[in-house]
């Protein structure tokens, strides 16, 4: 008898563990009202996000405005994404400019493992300074940091000035927080790929 009570509790408990996770998992797949947003919304949602997060990193690191004029292409995700507890993964929309003129959009996603929880955003700007390396990031057919070009993440002193030797890289990239700029960051094994909006 106690036996049929202990398969029969376990039975229980492992429906309410499947509803549970079902429950869980239906709240993770609801489509979002934004996320219905016409093409030319997410473009606009996009541009208009561009410019703010670029505006930003002007206002942190006043250098980056003349390294953004004299780069041949600007590549800016506003929001990148990331959740999870032990695995987790990132995600967010850009744009990339080609003398201040809007050129394509594209998408980032990257994985990583380790110990981090809940959801973050940052900003992510990527700043082709040679032709040689904008033209091979526009001929690819999905393009990742490390395997395709390095990105010399922007060192920036106590001054606010940026390091000469960044500076001189084909790639630079900045990575922002609400709390401004973040160093110390690595975009490695980061995935980009056009996407059609």
């Amino acid at each position: 008898m106690k036996q049929k009570l202990s398969i029969s509790r376990s039975k229980g408990l492992a429906v309410v563990a499947v509803a549970l996770a079902s429950l869980a998992f239906a709240g993770c797949t609801t489509t979002a009202p934004k996320d219905q947003a016409t093409a030319s919304q997410q473009r606009t949602d996009i541009n208009t996000s561009a410019n703010a997060t670029l505006s930003r990193l002007y206002k942190s690191t006043p250098d980056a405005r003349g390294l953004v004029e004299r780069a041949k292409g600007v590549l800016v995700f506003p929001t990148v994404l990331s959740a999870g507890f032990v695995i987790a993964a990132e995600h967010g929309n850009g744009v990339l400019r080609v003398n201040g003129r809007n050129q394509g959009y594209y998408s980032t996603s990257a994985g990583s493992i380790g110990l981090q929880a809940g959801a973050q955003s940052k900003a992510i700007v990527l700043l082709f300074m040679t032709q040689e390396a904008l033209d091979k990031f526009r001929n690819s057919n999905g393009w990742t940091v490390g395997a395709d070009a390095t990105v010399a993440i922007a060192n920036v002193g106590v001054n606010g000035k940026i390091d000469t030797n960044t500076a001189q890289q084909s790639v630079v990239g900045f990575v922002l927080t609400n709390a401004g700029l973040m160093a110390g960051v690595s975009l490695e094994g980061a995935k980009i790929e056009k996407v059609k909006l």
